[in-house]
């Protein structure tokens, strides 16, 4: 079936759908503003100038290049060391949750707080991640 390294990049080709998906639905929320008369083209070559219903979508996919690099590249890391384990694979399923429980919360409102409570759920897993991942080459 799969082996363990492989089925750490499950998470990894979850984020990266999610990644996809964003990109698509920026594409639509946007044409659907051009469309509806809520901006001009050229008004999205000005950060400031997108309406709500892109904006939304357009920060939560500019959030997917901040702290998931960290995490796509200890994967990256653990696949050519062969240093996948369990806890590398529960806390990847973890980001991959928290990521896209964050997604669901920012894009549906402006509830800050949950979008924090939620964000930690993913900082704390790949935060977890690397500490496991230098503990692991400073202890053994």
């Amino acid at each position: 079936m799969f082996s363990l390294p492989d089925v750490i990049l499950i998470p990894v080709f979850g984020n990266l759908g999610l990644v996809f998906f964003l990109f698509v639905m920026v594409s639509i929320k946007r044409m659907q503003a051009m469309r509806e008369g809520n901006i001009a083209t050229d008004d999205l070559a000005h950060k400031g100038n997108e309406p709500e219903a892109s904006r939304r979508w357009a920060n939560n996919l500019n959030n997917q290049f901040e702290v998931p690099a960290l995490f796509y590249a200890l994967i990256a890391l653990l696949y050519a060391t062969g240093s996948v384990n369990w806890i590398y694979v529960v806390l990847a399923f973890l980001f991959l949750t928290g990521r896209i429980l964050h997604t669901a919360v920012q894009v549906s409102g402006d509830n800050v707080s949950l979008r924090g409570k939620v964000f930690t759920i993913n900082f704390c897993a790949v935060t977890g991640m690397w500490l496991v991942f230098f503990m692991d080459r400073w202890f053994s």
